[in-house]
C-alpha cells in the first residue's frame, strides 16, 4: 500500500514525469514550441519578413536595388542640394528690388544677354561637327582590320590631354609664330600670320578637340549594336553602299545620334577654360559662364552669379528639348543588334 502511494503512478505517473511535466505543458510543445522559441515564434519573424519582400519584389524591388543608395546620396548631395540652393538664392537679389530682379537685370543688359548667342554659336556648330565627323570615322571603325585598336587609341588619346593643354598646343601650334604660320609665311602663302588662336576660332577648335573622342566612342557604340545582317539583306536585293547607309543604317543610328550630339552640346555649352585662353573673353568669346564667374568672383554677387547659372540650365534644356522631340519622330524601335 505504503509503495504504491509513494512511487506509484500518483508520484511517477503522468502527475509528476508524464505528460504533465515534461509534454505539452514543460518543456514539449508548449515550452519550446508555438509558445516558447518554436515554430510558432521563429516563423512569425520570418513569415512576416518573407512576406515583405514578396511585396516588394512585385513592386520590383529587391534587395540589388539597395546599392543605389551610395549613388542617390552621392546626386542628392552634389547635384539636387546645389541646384536647389542656387535656385532660392537667385531669387534674393542681393541690392533687393523683387524675387525677379536678378533675371530683369541679366535680360535688360545688352552685353550680358548676349553671352547667351555667342555661347550658342560655338557650342552648337562644334557639337554638330563632332557628330558629323564621328560617323563615317566610326562606320569605318566598326569593321575589322590591321591597326584598328592602334587606331581607335589615337582617335580617343585627346580625352586624356585636358582643357588647359590642349588650349597651350593650340597657341603653340596655331599661334601667331607658331609651326602652321611659319609654314604659311616660308611658302609665301600669306604676308603674315593667320590669326587662329584668341578669337572664335581657337574656342571652336579646342571644343572639337576635346569633344570628338566622346561623340566617337558613343556612335561606335550605337553602330555596334545595329545588326549587321539587315545590311547584308539589303545587299543581296541589289541596294547600293549609299542606299543601304541612307535607307537602313541612318535611320536606325539617328536616336542615336540625337543623343550624342545632346551630350556633346552639353559639354561644349559649357565652356570656359578654352574661353580665356584661347579666345577673347572681353569680346568675341565671352560667354555665359564667363559672365557667371565674373559676377561671382569680380563683383562678388552670388545670387545675381546663381540666376545666371540658372538661366544657362534653361538654354541647355531648351535646346535638349527641342532635339528630344525631334529624336521621338524618328525610328525608335529595336535594333535587332548587340546594343
Amino acid at each position: 500500500m505504503s509503495t504504491t502511494t509513494s512511487s506509484g503512478p500518483a508520484n511517477s505517473g503522468p502527475t509528476n514525469s508524464g505528460p504533465t511535466n515534461s509534454g505539452p505543458t514543460g518543456s514539449g510543445p508548449t515550452g519550446s514550441g508555438p509558445t516558447g522559441s518554436g515554430p510558432t515564434g521563429w516563423g512569425v519573424g520570418s513569415g512576416q519578413a518573407l512576406n515583405w519582400r514578396h511585396r516588394l519584389a512585385e513592386r520590383g524591388v529587391d534587395r540589388k536595388l539597395w546599392l543605389l543608395l551610395p549613388a542617390t546620396v552621392f546626386v542628392l548631395v552634389l547635384f539636387i542640394y546645389p541646384f536647389l540652393y542656387g535656385l532660392s538664392l537667385s531669387f534674393q537679389p542681393m541690392n533687393g528690388g523683387g524675387v525677379l530682379a536678378n533675371y530683369s537685370k541679366f535680360f535688360s543688359d545688352a552685353y550680358q544677354r548676349d553671352t547667351i548667342a555667342t555661347t550658342l554659336k560655338i557650342a552648337l556648330p562644334a557639337a554638330l561637327l563632332n557628330v558629323l565627323a564621328a560617323v563615317p570615322i566610326a562606320f569605318r571603325m566598326r569593321g575589322r582590320f590591321r591597326g584598328k585598336r592602334l587606331m581607335t587609341t589615337l582617335l580617343v588619346v585627346p580625352i586624356t590631354l585636358g582643357t588647359v593643354l590642349t588650349a597651350q598646343g593650340l597657341l603653340n601650334f596655331l599661334g601667331p609664330t607658331g609651326w602652321f604660320n611659319r609654314v604659311l609665311m616660308g611658302l609665301h602663302l600669306t604676308e603674315g600670320p593667320v590669326r587662329l588662336t584668341n578669337n572664335y576660332w581657337g574656342v571652336f577648335f579646342s571644343l572639337i578637340i576635346t569633344g570628338f573622342p566622346f561623340a566617337f566612342l558613343l556612335v561606335l557604340s550605337y553602330l555596334s549594336g545595329i545588326d549587321p545582317t539587315l545590311e547584308r539583306a539589303a545587299a543581296t536585293l541589289g541596294a547600293s553602299r549609299s542606299q543601304r547607309f541612307r535607307r537602313i543604317t541612318l535611320p536606325l543610328l539617328a536616336p542615336g545620334l540625337a543623343t550624342t550630339f545632346l551630350l556633346t552640346f552639353v559639354l561644349a555649352f559649357s565652356v570656359f577654360p578654352s574661353a580665356v585662353l584661347v579666345g577673347n573673353p572681353a569680346g568675341s568669346t565671352r560667354v555665359i559662364s564667363l559672365a557667371a564667374y565674373q559676377a561671382a568672383y569680380e563683383q562678388y554677387d552670388y545670387s545675381y552669379a546663381s540666376a545666371i547659372a540658372m538661366i544657362m540650365g534653361a538654354v541647355e534644356l531648351v535646346v535638349v528639348a527641342i532635339v528630344l522631340v525631334w529624336r521621338a519622330r524618328l525610328y525608335t524601335g529595336s535594333t535587332g543588334g548587340k546594343g
